[in-house]
Order: C-alpha cells, then structure tokens, then sequence
C-alpha cells in the first residue's frame, strides 16, 4: 500500500522502529522527469542523467554550469519570476505546458526548495497543446462529496472522483486506525477485480518515515514499476551530503516498494495524502495493471481535490464534535433538571443511565456512592466490584479511567470476562472514591488482515525488510478478552459528564444544609422588601398629599384630586398584585383607568398600534401619568364634550423602547395653562425623572398632544402584539408579490447575488444584475424594470444618474448604502427609500412592501 525507503548509506536499517528523520536521499530520479538543482549563485550543482535524453543536454558538462548558459534568458526570467511564492508556501511552485527551450517542446516544470538549492523538475509534456483548465471539474466533484454525510460515503466519493481524474484502474481510501494498522475503507474498481475493500494492513506497512514525507509531499506518482531509474550527478555534495529529495516529484522509489506492487500486479501506481491537523489521517492508494503517466498538471488537480476533500473531512469531523459538545451539554441540562428534586445518586440511577446510553453506548452500568451499590445490565456484582474499585483507587484521581481490555491490567477481571471486558470509570468524588462506571461486553473482533500482521519482516534479497505480501488472501484474527474500543468522542463526553456529575453530587450534598438557610435569608429579603414597598407607597402618598394641594380651588376639590390619584395608584396595585408583580399589558391599565374614570365615555378612547407590557417600575409610573391625561381630557380636553374623542397610538422602535402618542381629537379649543399645576408636572416629568425616558407636550388649538418615550428596559412585546404581528407579517408577505424585470445595481457580486434570490423569491420574471452605471443604464433601456434596487456606491463611481433615470421613467426605486440615511447623497432623494446594509430578507421585504403601497 506504501511506500518504503530503503537506507543507502547504512547497512542496516530499521523500517518500524526508527525515529529518524525520513530518509529522502535516494539519489535518483524517475524515467518520466529530470531533475537539475541550482545553488543561490544561480550555479547547477546536481543534475539528473536522463537530462541528456528529455532535454538534450550533456548531464557532465551540466554541473558547474551557470542556469542562463544552459537556458534561455526569456526562460529563466519566468522561472525566477515563479519563484517569488517559495517564500510564501512549503510545496512545489508549477509551470505547466511552458516551452523552456524556445522550440515546440512543452514541459510541465516543477520548482521546490532544497536546503540553499533550487530544484527544478522537467517533465516533457505529452500533449503538444496546452489545456486550459479552470477548475469547474474538481469544483463538481468535490460538490459531490459534500452531498454525502458520512466518511465511509465521502471516501467512496472521492475513490470514485479520483479514479475518473487519473484514469487509473483501481483507487482506495485508506484509513489509519488508532493502533498505527490501516483499513480500505472505500474503493473504485475496474469490473472482474478482486476487492480489497476492508481489508487491514499492518502498521508497518507505512513506516514513521514515509507517514512523514506523505505529509510533506502529498501526491506520489509510479508511472511504471518497471522503468529504469536514473542517478543524481555527484550523488553528494562538496561537503559530503547528499541532496534532499523530499519534495522532489520525479524522485524514485524504493525498490522494496516496486516489488511489493510488482507482486500485488500493479504496474503503475499513485498515493495521495489525506491529512487531518497536519497529521496523515489516511491515503488515496491508485493502482493500475499497466504503466500509467498522468501530466503533471491533471496530478496538481488531483492534489487539489485531496486538499478540498481534506477540508470537508475536517468540517465533518468539525461539525460532529460540535454535536457531540451538544448532546454533552443536553445531558448536562437535562440531568441538571432531572436531578434537580433532592434524589441521591442511587435513586436517581435509572435516570442516569438511561440518559448517558443515548451519548454513550454500554451493556452494562453501576454506581457506587457513600458504600451503596446499584447496577443494571451486564454488571458485576457487589463484591465484584469491591475488588475492581481498591483496583480503580490506584488510578490518579480526577480521571476518567477506561480500558477495553480490563483483564489485562486487573488480572482478577479474568473471573468475569464473559460479562465485563471493557470499562470506563468516572469519579464522582475524591474521599471516599466513589464512582459511575460504564461496561462493555467481550466482542469476537474478525479483522481481514491483508497477510499475517505478527510476521511483517523476513530477510529478503534488499537485506532486513518489510515483505511485500505476496498473497492478499484475507487472513482471520479474533480476538477474545476485548470490548469494542472507547472512542474519543465518548472519553471526551465522559469526561463532560464526570463535570456534570460532580456538580449534582455537590448540589446534592449542599441542598440539604441549605435549605433551612435559604428559608431565612427569604424570609428576611421579603421582611425587607415589604419595608421597602411600604416606605415607598408611604413617600409617594405624602408627596401626592403636600404637592397636589397647591392647584386646588377648596378642600372638596382637594380631596376629590387626592382621592382618584390614590385609587389610580390602588387600581394599578391591584394589577400588579395579580400578576404577582411581574409584567403587565399597557392596554389594561389604561382600560382599567378609563372605565374607572369615565365609565359611558370609555368607548372614545381608542388603544391603536401595538400592545405592549410594562415592567412593575413602569407600570407604577404611568398609572399616574394616564390617571393626569385622562382626568385633563375630561375636564378641559376632548372628553368634556361630546364630539370629543382620544387615540393612543403605540409603537415600538427598532432599539426596543416604546412611543406613545396620546392624541385629544374634536375638543374645545385648547389654550396653554395660565399656570403649571402638580397633575401638569406628573405628565411632564414623571417618565423623564422615574424612568429616564422623554416627555413632549404640545397645547394645539386642535388638541392637546403629548409624545412619550419609554426605554427599552421598562417595555417588551406583549403576547397578544407578537400574535398579532406574526398575523399582520403572513397577510403583508402574502400580499407583496413582484412580477417582470428587476434591476439590482451593486458591485459587490455576493451581495448582488443574495439580492437577486430575494428578489426571485418574491416573484420577480427575471432579475438583471449590473456592477456599474453604464450596465445599469443599458439594463434599462432594453428592459421595463418593474423594480429597481440600487447601491449607492458603486467603489469607483456612484449609482446618481441611474436613480435619476429610473425618476425620469417612474421606475419605483429603493437606495442601498452602507452610510446610512442621512448623507447628503441620499438627502437629494428624500422620497426615495433607503435600505440600510447589511441589509437582510425581512428589511428588503418590508421597504419593498412600503414602495408597492406607495405606487
């Protein structure tokens, strides 16, 4: 499956357990390219023998050659203009189809670094034109993985999407598994293969080395396993070492690695890396029964499909970690409020158990808390466990302890490895030890090993060796004594849970001795806070008293002006004691005012807009305010006629405070009081003072008006106004359909494209997209615009003249900026609509609902 690197310089070397550095010094290219490095000085120091056959030039005279006296200027500009990414990126830099030579030979150029040497790559291009590629290809197939919502479905995909870019006869995804063995996990064949579909390889197949340089250098290409290779000239340096050939394409392989395909009857072969994190996660292995070359640049798509499908393996790992930290913070919730009655750690088991097995796959579960011992499924016993938890309290505490071979570490577990083989112990406390454990069942794993794993290396005609396989028969191994392993999901998620769990024994071992302090200290807050609320209630009657005085013409008066305001106050307590001091609606203070007031003439005061809640704070304040508005109205306003009416209009804004407009319509002339009384001064300054909102009063000879603001803090939607305002939305939403030709004028292509499908959406015929005037000019000339949204500015010019045009034709129009309303461009066009950005769906909508009722 891999590639092995036999050691040149050494006579012996160890392929499983060597930590070196990878050996990347073969000192030989492939028949397919030919290699030259250049030193800084622009000097040639090493060069490949095939040059003389690929590029007609002497390999001897080659080295010690200045790189311009060997080609031409034109040429080496471009290549040492190439250069300049090096510095911004580890891998090869590309040329492809470039004629080096100034004549019809095509070559596809590979350019890398090598510690202060340049390696340059010539491969003669096969095809004599150039293709021009722009990636569309690799895009759909990459769009196809992504279709698929699991790896094993993903990796099938892209064996199948690989296969149909290279050509090749058969492609694998293999997978790394934990312990270093790899398992193919997906394949795409040729028809009358055998498969090779989950078959294991052993971890020394791939050995430390290679998985190194597969990170390094992600695509390997044989094109044929039986080609002559060619040396490197000299083989070392001046200082004796030889030239790095990490990143080289063209370097040769192994000859281990060419008898091990040889004897699979692979002739061709190609491996591309599949990495996770900057760590090898696994390989797409190509294997073709007859020699193969692809051009190197159908080899750099392939490459950058792997790197695609390599960032949506790690947005679907992502996305299934951040799920596993979901359902780890439902469990949390859910026992948090399960456990939330005061039951133990025993009685509530049940509860636990069946709540960790959705997260947490087990056979078999125990507790074991303050001596008490409760299990359910395939457990231990009492005394059992006894031995396992003296076992367990050898473990450094606070961990997670886990094992899916128990026995192999507690030889006693040997008694029960029928009912327990794998265990994951949580500790739930530090003294005593108490603990939640997990239990999982023997498995008879069958693992189809491609050859014996404990018999990887044999002497062979390369020296000590990994053996290629030379029969793929699947070889059996069971193993007995095991559970299925924990993954690292569910450690992750014990671990999550052992958090969770300590916090319920703690907030069970505190509920008890708090309890009876909780009982104190809220009998003493409410002690408190009905002394609070009573000297308050007490002020406010005292100031109502001393203040109201001043405007009164005689004590009955007097007495009638206190009494309603102190009833206004009761009626407004009465309310708030109901709904046990929280929220109360604003239309049932006032309604409960005016019927209270004025009994026959409530039904002229009309509540329009919306219906919102006040805070208790709030709700105090404006008892007084609407008892002074109701009472002025009735006495010198429009209500003390007739054919006088009052509208209270309610409206919340966009930053969550609330206006109310109280409007006195068809009265008696009004005239501005002579003199400022207390009732004047509760309507002026109460929401100001109280609620640091804003008041604004106005005399008109039509009416008496007065504009009141209430910060966000003191108001919110009521339910009946959210009701109400989903209803309204469903009706406006069904009315607002569009039909024939939109214009969208914005130079930002995303955002023109979101518009556009909202504009679709709502029934536009066809939406026309322009980035500039001259395009949005000539969209309308050619087209009736049934409606025209257009961004301000444009980057390099302005949208003006467009707007004008669309003035002109009476085309209905909407302004999108980022500024804001207010600038001076959009001020020359006051009637026109602006849509602020970011703008989104329900504000496109609704200034389009506004543009279709004005015209």
């Amino acid at each position: 499956m891999s590639e092995a690197h036999p050691n040149q310089y050494r006579e012996k070397y160890d392929l499983n357990n060597c930590d070196r550095e990878p050996i990347h010094i073969l000192g030989q290219v492939q028949s397919y390219g030919c290699l030259i490095a250049v030193s800084s000085d622009w000097m040639v120091t090493h060069a490949s023998e095939n040059c003389a056959d690929l590029l007609n030039l002497d390999t001897d005279r080659l080295v010690g050659s200045r790189f311009i006296e060997i080609l031409p200027s034109e040429t080496v500009h471009h290549l040492r203009t190439r250069m300049q990414v090096l510095s911004y990126q580890t891998a090869a830099v590309r040329v492809f189809a470039y004629p080096a030579f100034e004549d019809d030979r095509l070559f596809d150029i590979s350019i890398s670094q090598s510690d202060q040497n340049i390696i340059f790559e010539f491969e003669p291009r096969v095809d004599s034109v150039q293709k021009v590629r722009d990636g569309s290809e690799v895009r759909a197939l990459i769009g196809r993985v992504k279709r698929h919502e699991t790896i094993d479905m993903m990796a099938r995909e892209a064996a199948r999407s690989i296969k149909i870019l290279s050509g090749f006869d058969r492609v694998m995804a293999y997978r790394f598994n934990e312990d270093g063995s790899g398992t193919v996990i997906a394949e795409a064949a040729e028809p009358n293969q055998e498969t090779l579909l989950g078959l294991r390889f052993p971890a020394s197949d791939v050995p430390k080395q290679a998985r190194k340089l597969y990170v390094r250098s992600p695509l390997r290409i044989i094109a044929d396993v039986d080609a002559k290779t060619y040396a490197i000239r000299p083989e070392t340096d001046p200082n004796g070492k030889p030239l790095d050939l990490s990143l080289a394409i063209t370097r040769a392989v192994s000859p281990i690695h060419l008898e091990y395909l040889r004897n699979m009857g692979v002739a061709a072969s190609m491996s591309v890396s599949i990495v996770r994190n900057g760590k090898l996660w696994g390989l797409f292995a190509c294997h073709h029964r007859t020699p193969r070359y692809i051009s190197y640049q159908t080899r750099s798509e392939i490459e950058l499909f792997s790197e695609l499908f390599n960032y949506q393996l790690a947005q679907h790992e992502l996305t299934s970690e951040l799920a596993e930290v979901d359902r780890g913070r439902t469990l949390h919730d859910d026992l948090m409020r399960q456990l939330s009655g005061g039951m133990d750690m025993i009685e509530a088991f049940n509860i636990l158990s069946e709540a960790i097995r959705e997260v947490i796959p087990f056979d078999g579960a125990a507790v074991y808390t303050n001596g008490d011992y409760e299990a359910t499924g395939s457990a231990l016993t009492k005394e059992e466990f006894l031995g396992l938890a003296r076992f367990l309290n050898t473990v450094p505490p606070g961990q997670v302890y886990h094992t899916n071979m128990v026995s192999a570490r507690y030889p006693a577990a040997e008694g029960y490895v029928d009912r327990v083989a794998g265990i994951l112990a949580l500790p739930i406390s530090r003294t005593p030890r108490d603990y939640l454990v997990l239990f999982r069942r023997e498995i008879a794993t069958s693992i189809r090993w491609a050859g014996n794993p404990e018999k990887p290396v044999e002497l062979g005609p390369n020296g000590a060796r990994l053996t290629p396989r030379k029969s793929f028969e699947a070889w059996q191994e069971v193993v007995r004594g095991q559970s299925a392993p924990w993954r690292g999901s569910e450690i992750r998620a014990a671990n999550a849970l052992r958090v969770t769990l300590l916090e319920v024994v703690l907030k069970l071992a505190d509920e008890r001795n708090m309890m009876r302090k909780k009982a104190q200290d809220q009998q003493e807050l409410l002690v408190a806070e009905l002394n609070h609320r009573v000297k308050n209630i007490l002020n406010l009657i005292r100031g109502l008293v001393s203040q109201g005085q001043d405007g009164a013409k005689s004590t009955q008066e007097y007495r009638s002006v206190l009494d309603n305001r102190i009833f206004a106050l009761a009626r407004a307590h009465d309310q708030l004691t109901k709904a046990e001091w929280d929220w109360v609606p604003l239309q049932s203070l006032v309604n409960t005012e005016v019927e209270a007031f004025l009994t026959e003439k409530s039904s002229r005061v009309m509540i329009k807009g919306e219906n919102i809640d006040l805070s208790p704070t709030a709700f105090s304040t404006m008892a007084l305010v609407i008892h002074e508005l109701v009472t002025n109205s009735a006495k010198y306003g429009a209500l003390s006629e007739s054919s006088g009416s009052i509208e209270l209009d309610v409206a919340l804004q966009p930053d969550g405070a609330a206006k109310l407009f109280w409007r006195e319509i068809n009265g008696p002339p009004v005239q501005p009081p002579t003199r400022r009384g207390f009732g004047t001064t509760i309507i002026e300054r109460s929401v100001p003072y109280e609620l640091r909102g804003q008041t604004d009063t106005r005399y008109r000879i039509t009416g008496f008006e007065a504009d009141l603001v209430l910060p966000s803090a003191h108001v919110r939607p009521s339910e009946a106004s959210m009701v109400s305002s989903q209803q309204t939305a469903v009706i406006e939403e069904a009315e607002i359909r569009l039909d024939g030709h939109c214009l969208v004028l914005e130079d930002n292509m995303i955002i023109a494209l979101d518009a556009s499908d909202m504009l679709t959406e709502l029934g536009a015929e066809n939406v026309h997209i322009a980035s500039s005037v001259a395009d949005g000019l000539s969209i309308i000339s050619k087209h009736d615009i049934s409606i025209a949204l257009l961004d301000v500015n444009l980057g390099d010019e302005l949208s003006l003249p467009v707007v004008e045009k669309c003035r002109e034709l009476g085309i209905p129009t909407i302004l999108a900026t980022g500024y804001g309303a207010n600038i001076d461009l959009v001020a020359r066009f006051a009637d026109v609509p602006v849509l602020t950005k970011p703008y989104n769906w329900d504000g496109l909508k609704k200034v389009i609902s506004k543009v279709i009722l004005d015209n």
